[in-house]
């Protein structure tokens, strides 16, 4: 079982362990059309994500931060608006190691520079800050849901649904909304106290913090990369 450090959620209500295929499973078409679908969200949330770690500007990096986690974030909802999901075996299919993105966490550290630790609100609901790395949590998700890629590219179609739909609603759902919702403050900030006329104070000490210039909310068509090692071989 991988830990907390690794970002995959810190327990799995079963054993992981490598067990043999003892029966070929069907799907119906409606599922598997489905799985292809959060499939394709994923794999474009991971290539992109490998890109924009190479990103030269940070304003254009956190546009298209915005933009991509949106998208796997509606990729999330779908499947949190779906009945649970039934694995097809007792322990998760041993599908390899996980991914290295140690080497795209420090770059997009780099990247985000000052921007990078932020605050968030880890349960509304039980209300609770909660201080945190951007580039850990991007990272932390890239983890997780490339885990249930490998699944479904291994053909474990219900392990993959089971697992980005378990890791969505325990981990990487939550991670990923306040990911969101920082980048879209740094773009508030930048936006919004750029033209406010407010104390000079105020605007200095949201300047220094931020320390980002010329934010551009635009989001530019970039084409992205495939990057090798996200997914199995």
């Amino acid at each position: 079982m991988t830990d907390n450090e690794t970002g995959n959620p810190a327990t799995d209500p079963r054993v992981e362990q490598s067990v043999e295929m003892t029966q070929t499973v069907t799907v119906d078409a409606e599922t598997e059309d489905f799985a292809q679908q959060i499939a394709d969200q994923v794999e474009s949330f991971l290539v992109a994500l490998q890109a924009i770690s190479r990103e030269e500007e940070g304003g254009r990096a956190i546009s298209l931060l915005l933009l991509e986690l949106s998208q796997i974030l509606l990729a999330g909802a779908r499947l949190g608006a779906q009945a649970d999901f039934t694995p097809d075996q007792e322990y998760q299919p041993d599908v390899g190691p996980d991914p290295d993105l140690d080497t795209m966490r420090h770059r997009l550290a780099r990247i985000l520079g000052p921007v990078d630790t932020y605050t968030f609100n880890f349960d509304p609901y039980d209300p609770e800050l909660v201080t945190s790395q951007l580039s850990d949590d991007l990272t932390a998700v890239a983890n997780e849901v490339a885990n249930g890629l490998r699944h479904y590219r291994a053909g474990n179609v219900n392990e993959a649904l089971w697992w980005w739909q378990f890791s969505y609603v325990s981990s990487w759902g939550n991670s990923a909304s306040a990911s969101l919702r920082a980048c879209q403050s740094i773009v508030a900030h930048d936006r919004l106290d750029a033209d406010f006329d407010a104390d000079s104070d105020q605007v200095a000490v949201a300047e220094e913090i931020l320390a980002v210039e010329g934010v551009d909310v635009l989001l530019p068509e970039v084409e992205m990369p495939h990057e090798d090692g996200l997914t199995p071989r």
